[in-house]
């Protein structure tokens, strides 16, 4: 398994190590432990631009994913889960609004965003999609939390 972490950003030091081993383990446990993936760190700025540019939204927002998994292309590269890309601001913002830590808001942005490669969604689908990818990111969220506790 191949994790690509490029920190895109300056204001906030990101812990790849730390990162890198909790997608290990996210990736162990959504059985894809043999994938690729890469993880971006952008600022509010780049973010506007990425969700401009691809998703039609003027505005920045916490994470987007691209999965490569899905699509006309996707056997090109069967082993690449896909891309996600965080934006650090908005995530210190939401962590601030929520009560958590900027780690703890990382670490949910990444389950989501790896949910979504997985296939997960919450927008523009039925009530019961959107309660089974939460239920997941809670899942997975309590399982990476509690064993963080225990080493």
């Amino acid at each position: 398994m191949k994790i690509q972490i490029e920190n895109q950003q300056k204001r906030i030091k990101i812990d790849k190590r730390k990162i890198r081993r909790q997608i290990n383990t996210l990736l162990k446990l959504l059985n894809c432990g043999n994938m690729e993936i890469s993880l971006t760190f952008v600022d509010d700025a780049l973010m506007r631009q990425i969700n401009q540019e691809y998703l039609g939204k003027d505005r920045p927002t916490n994470v987007i994913s691209f999965p490569l998994q899905e699509g006309e292309f996707c056997n090109i590269n069967p082993e690449m889960l896909g891309d996600i890309v965080i934006s650090v601001d908005t995530a210190g913002r939401d962590a601030a609004r929520g009560n958590l830590s900027f780690d703890e808001e990382i670490l949910f942005l990444i389950i989501h965003g790896l949910l979504h490669l997985r296939g997960y969604n919450h927008e523009n689908t039925s009530t019961a999609d959107a309660r089974k990818m939460k239920k997941k990111e809670k899942e997975l969220y309590s399982l990476l939390t509690q064993s963080a506790k225990i080493q």
